[in-house]
């Protein structure tokens, strides 16, 4: 007896855990993401921005590079020599064969080797920088796919209460026609309206899915996951209370509008370095000559000095271009920061009507639809309402729902677009 007990309490406990290693199996957990995980893992993993980053080593290469000091250059000759083997004596009086070694050295100006220098770290400045700036921008994508991803999830919770509110009509009027209490066109009517909400449940999980899909494409993931869920209630917190010191920090911490005037400086030290290089540089150099006479061998050392005469070319094409390029940085500047006054502007008043549009739906709009709707069907299960004004309270509850979620996902996506004009928003 105690051999069958134990036997039978094995078997019990093996075929629990079979049972509960079925049915994890039947049903996944949904890969819950918050949004702060969405964005710090598409700046991780989005191939825009790793092939964004090498802008980065690209642009210290270029530091190394104007570091450097031109090399000499060594120069080895022969001349005179009897490679046709006819000789030398004192009756053709040719020779004798000489060998040289020459080394001629750039003397590069400090000037130009320091303007060099700055406008390679001015161009790697604006490289970090457009780096930030990329960065931002596309935190803004996924914080804004992720709210669209919530939105999508609410109007399909919504489609699918109604849905199944209108199977369970489908049953209750199925029943009272049989019975004798219903009409049976009311069975038909019903039964057109839950095909109708099928249709719509469809066309909210083809919404969830494409934001799934794009959601997890700015993330970087090569495949998209069927359980993939945003979580986290959509952003609801308050404006802030003035607008000037959103722009003065906007003004202060944008990287693109700090990446621009980093190119201003670039071009101021372009201009010093076109003006260096319109300047004469020297090169010395330094020979020794050894020749092989008749009458002895003799060695001999030469000193030379060469410079360009600058009669025509001074690199006035380079200093005027560089000093158009200034111009045109300032313009850049000047315009950029008269679209992040107006972009500023712009959402700080979208998000005030956002918000009035909120608080129009919490102030008890929303509790009215919800109270029409119960008593309505109430009514109707009852049979003291028609169809005809159930469908009106149910259509009339669903476009304030609908209209409450769009107007929570539009207030959310303005604050953080609001947040990004103001580089709050910047990782």
């Amino acid at each position: 007896m105690p051999g069958v007990r134990m036997h039978v309490w094995c078997v019990t406990v093996l075929a629990l855990l079979w049972l509960t290693v079925g049915a994890s199996a039947q049903t996944p957990n949904p890969m819950a993401i918050t949004v702060e995980q969405a964005v710090a893992e598409a700046l991780q993993r989005n191939l825009s921005i790793l092939a964004e980053r090498y802008e980065i080593p690209r642009a210290e290469a270029e530091v190394i590079a104007a570091r450097l000091r031109p090399n000499p250059v060594l120069s080895l000759g022969g001349d005179h020599l009897d490679v046709l083997g006819t000789g030398y004596d004192a009756i053709n009086n040719a020779g004798p064969p000489e060998y040289a070694a020459r080394v001629d050295w750039p003397l590069e100006r400090p000037s130009k080797r320091r303007a060099r220098i700055a406008v390679a770290e001015q161009a790697r400045a604006a490289a970090e920088l457009r780096l930030q700036d990329a960065l931002r921008q596309l935190a803004l994508e996924v914080q804004q796919a992720f709210v669209e991803l919530q939105a999508a999830r609410e109007s399909l919770q919504l489609a699918r209460a109604n849905q199944q509110t209108f199977e369970e009509l489908v049953a209750i009027n199925a029943a009272r026609v049989r019975a004798g209490d219903l009409a049976p066109i009311e069975l038909v009517r019903t039964r057109v309206s839950a095909i109708q909400l099928n249709q719509a449940v469809i066309q909210a999980e083809t919404r969830w899915r494409v934001a799934q899909n794009r959601l997890q494409s700015l993330m970087g993931r090569a495949e998209a996951l069927d359980t993939f869920e945003a979580v986290g209630d959509m952003r609801r917190d308050d404006l802030p209370p003035g607008l000037s010191p959103l722009l003065s920090r906007a003004l202060d911490l944008r990287p693109d509008l700090r990446a621009l005037r980093a190119e201003q400086a670039r071009t101021l030290a372009d201009l010093k370095l076109q003006i260096a290089q319109g300047k004469i540089e020297y090169t010395v150099g330094v020979e020794y000559r050894r020749q092989q006479g008749l009458a002895g061998t003799g060695n001999s050392l030469g000193l030379f000095l060469s410079l360009p005469l600058t009669i025509y070319d001074r690199n006035q094409g380079g200093i005027a271009r560089a000093q158009a390029e200034i111009r045109q940085s300032e313009l850049r500047i000047a315009a950029l920061e008269r679209e992040i006054r107006a972009q500023l502007e712009a959402t700080y008043a979208q998000c005030r009507a956002a918000n009035t549009v909120l608080l129009s739906f919490e102030s008890g709009l929303l509790e009215q639809a919800r109270d029409v709707l119960n008593v309505t069907e109430y009514a109707y299960r009852r049979g003291e309402a028609s169809f005809v004004e159930f469908l009106d309270a149910q259509r009339t509850y669903n476009e304030t729902m609908q209209g409450y979620i769009d107007a929570r996902a539009e207030y959310a996506r303005l604050r953080f677009t609001l947040d990004n004009l103001t580089a709050q928003g910047t990782p």
